[in-house]
């Protein structure tokens, strides 16, 4: 298991430069975990392929039902002290912050192209490339 950011997931459902690296990912991990928050980034993310004319409406629909289908998406709630204690050590947003904390509640990676929570929590964030390259 891994816990997913929402670029991750749109990596792998958005044809782009690191498709590739998410579908190895895919290929190496199967179950992928994201907090209850994914939904919410994963529209927006899509919406923006939508104006950018990488996707129509229609086509951003299938691609968030499917993104959903794809991912366990976590109940579990973070404390706020805990997550604002991160961001505060780390400079990164309450959001990343919340996926970190779900890979360390649940003892595996987040995989991640986002360099800031790289760099913060090298402990727990792996790279998307760094992890499709693990034998």
């Amino acid at each position: 298991m891994i816990v997913s950011d929402t670029n991750l997931l749109v990596y792998l459902l958005v044809p782009g430069p690191f498709t590739q690296h998410a579908e190895r990912v895919r290929a190496k991990e199967k179950v992928w975990a994201a907090p209850s928050l994914l939904p919410h980034e994963l529209l927006n993310v899509l919406a923006q392929h939508m104006r950018q004319g990488d996707l129509d409406r229609d086509g951003a629909a299938r691609t968030y039902r499917r993104g959903l289908a794809m991912i366990d998406i976590s109940l579990r709630k973070p404390d706020p002290v805990v997550v604002l204690n991160r961001v505060e050590q780390s400079g990164c947003s309450t959001y990343d912050v919340e996926f970190v904390w779900l890979a360390q509640d649940l003892d595996v990676p987040l995989v991640t192209a986002d360099q800031q929570v790289l760099s913060a929590f090298p402990d727990v964030a792996v790279s998307i490339e760094a992890f499709a390259a693990r034998p």
